[in-house]
């Protein structure tokens, strides 16, 4: 079946780095889009950068832009995206999905599978 599965997070400082990642099976990644979304606490689920499933087209949220870097490996079935300058908003769950033949939407209806998301924590 088809499993996206992340990793990566843990707790960090403000300011600090830390790269997610994302690992796809059970599909033929290469022909997906693939995005990630994020979940703090009480509210909403939002989006947080994508990239097509030709890797042409990437976008990214504007509180995250400059920040963060989303990339894919299609060798590795993998998406990773660098979060850098990290602080207190960027504490979430996060979470990646993948769009069959997806330019990389904003609204998480359009995603077809999800992971089961991995906790970025910022704190001192």
């Amino acid at each position: 079946q088809v499993q996206l599965v992340e990793s990566g997070g843990g707790l960090v400082q403000p300011g600090g780095s830390l790269r997610v990642s994302c690992v796809a099976s059970g599909l033929t990644f290469s022909r997906y889009a693939v995005g990630w979304f994020r979940k703090a606490s009480g509210k909403e689920r939002e989006f947080v950068s994508a990239i097509s499933w030709n890797g042409i087209n990437i976008y990214y949220a504007d509180s995250v832009k400059g920040r963060f870097t989303i990339s894919r490996d299609n060798s590795k079935n993998t998406s990773s995206l660098q979060m850098n300058t990290l602080n207190h908003e960027d504490t979430a769950v996060y979470y990646c999905a993948a769009d069959l033949y997806g330019l990389g939407s904003k609204y998480y209806s359009t995603w077809d599978y999800w992971g089961q998301g991995t906790q970025v924590t910022v704190s001192s």
